[in-house]
């Protein structure tokens, strides 16, 4: 009954590590039948790097947060403990015996403060718009970021979508081939053939075998990257959903420019950057101007000696001293001409309440403390000359802000180019994949009527293989063309900033 219980209990913990392990990872299977909106969701979920890019932005929350923080007054409190022990001290150059107040007992002492400060400049001013400023530009980048992560997943859809192309080709290049070697076979039986027709055959045959099985590894290695781009384990127990057809471009090269001037993240990104630095500009002109300070604060102190004894002695000592005075006054008045009436001594006599009042007074540490009285001050400093350093200061963030700027309209450049020459190659792509389909069509006529010349005996085994070479040429440079005219498009989807493509 025990070993059952153990081997519950052992099945149970080794799930829970199983699952816990699976949550941690953060992974996800792909779905069966995969679309590229699907793929595009899961790579902005769980792509490493896109993660790390917008971590980013939540430090620049922080950082807002903190700005909008130093608007506001400081506030500090602190408290300390202390002892000192009995024995001889040293007050300048005298000890305390010296002055009377040997056979010092050891103290104990505490202490609080509480202060509130207030510091404004042109940097504190100045910060929180900097920092919203670097907040928006840290988005924009998560924004280009992504722009990137889509244009990776769109790139390794495109390339699985190729090899599942190219492996349909190779299955049916395999099936003529072996229809090939059934009719050489055939018109060698016959005597219309010879033993080198079916030997080409055979060989035809073992080479779309192993076309096929490249072209396998190559769909499954498509597949893993496609996986990798969105951020998961390698996979392959997927199909994907979305398919893509030839449509005309009709966009007119004025129309991109202007949507991609207002979408492309690369600018948008660079656009924020600019502001950013814009407040560097201003942050650097800052240290021209005044600095305010303001404070207040209040603290207090306890102090408790080890032993009473010591101050009630002390209280003793000082009250023998008034009686004594009061004594010596006394004795004075009695030697005048007309003496004073003399006054009551007694009433210096040192008390049993008196005595307690000081010991209750002693009772002080570490909370009874004795309240010092408040303080606070103002203060304005106004830099003069500090080495020239704030004019390099002011003119290192002008010349980043130029470099920046130059950095701007060098991107605008390079976009209206990558945007012309893209819808150039894209027509050019499109064109040629019209052809290219054209020609396919062709090439299965060739063949289709060498196929039937060599049935007749009218050709020979030659024109039959020339006629499936020229066909296998031309569904491979059909799809070459089409795909080449969806990696333009994916390539000018990714200039302009947003989705051109109809699926």
């Amino acid at each position: 009954m025990s070993t059952h219980r153990f081997s519950r209990a052992f099945l149970t913990a080794l799930l829970f590590v199983f699952l816990a392990g699976n949550s941690l990872s953060g992974q996800e299977l792909i779905p069966e039948s995969l679309s590229l909106e699907e793929a595009v969701r899961i790579a902005t979920r769980y792509s490493p790097l896109h993660q790390a890019e917008l971590n980013n932005a939540e430090v620049a929350d922080w950082n807002v947060k903190a700005a909008y923080g130093a608007l506001l007054p400081s506030a500090s409190a602190g408290s300390s403990l202390s002892w000192q022990g009995s024995g001889e001290r040293q007050v300048g150059s005298v000890t305390l015996t010296e002055l009377g107040f040997g056979n010092q007992p050891s103290y104990y002492f505490s202490s609080y403060s509480l202060g509130l400060s207030y510091t404004l400049d042109g940097r504190v001013l100045l910060a929180l718009p900097q920092a919203k400023a670097d907040r928006n530009a840290q988005v924009a980048q998560g924004e280009a970021s992504e722009a990137g992560v889509v244009f990776q997943v769109t790139q390794a859809y495109l390339e699985v979508l190729r090899q599942q192309e190219a492996l349909s080709v190779a299955q049916q290049e395999l099936e003529r081939a072996g229809g090939n070697l059934r009719l050489a076979e055939g018109q060698f039986e016959v005597g219309s053939g010879t033993p080198l027709d079916t030997r080409q055959a055979e060989v035809a045959v073992g080479r779309a075998r192993v076309q096929v099985l490249v072209i396998e590894n190559a769909v499954r290695t498509g597949k893993f990257r496609l996986a990798q781009a969105m951020g998961l384990d390698p996979q392959d127990g997927f199909s994907l959903g979305t398919e893509f057809t030839l449509a005309e471009p009709r966009w007119r090269e004025s129309e991109l420019v202007s949507l991609a001037l207002e979408r492309n993240p690369t600018l948008r990104s660079l656009r924020a950057s600019q502001r950013v630095q814009e407040y560097s500009v201003k942050m650097a002109r800052s240290a021209y101007l005044p600095t305010i300070s303001l404070s207040a604060g209040t603290s207090g102190f306890a102090r408790e000696a080890s032993t009473s004894e010591f101050l009630v002695a002390q209280a003793q000592g000082a009250a023998f001293g008034r009686i004594a005075n009061c004594e010596a006054t006394n004795d004075l008045y009695s030697r005048l001409a007309d003496p004073l009436p003399p006054t009551d001594c007694s009433q210096y006599l040192f008390t049993e309440a008196e005595r307690r009042a000081v010991i209750n007074q002693n009772n002080a540490f570490p909370f009874d403390f004795v309240r010092q009285p408040p303080s606070a001050s103002f203060s304005i400093s106004i830099p003069i000359f500090q080495g020239r350093r704030r004019q390099r200061d002011l003119e290192t963030a002008r010349i980043a802000e130029d470099d920046i700027q130059y950095q701007l309209r060098n991107s605008e450049l390079a976009l209206k180019a990558d945007i012309a020459s893209g819808l150039a190659t894209l027509n050019t792509a499109f064109e040629a994949a019209l052809l290219e389909e054209q020609n396919q069509v062709w090439a299965d006529e060739q063949l289709r009527l060498a196929q039937e010349r060599y049935r007749l005996g009218l050709a020979t085994f030659l024109e039959l293989v020339e006629a499936e070479t020229v066909k296998a040429g031309a569904d491979r440079d059909r799809i070459a063309a089409v795909f080449a005219y969806h990696d333009a498009l994916a390539s000018l989807e990714n200039v302009v900033g947003t989705s051109l493509r109809t699926p």
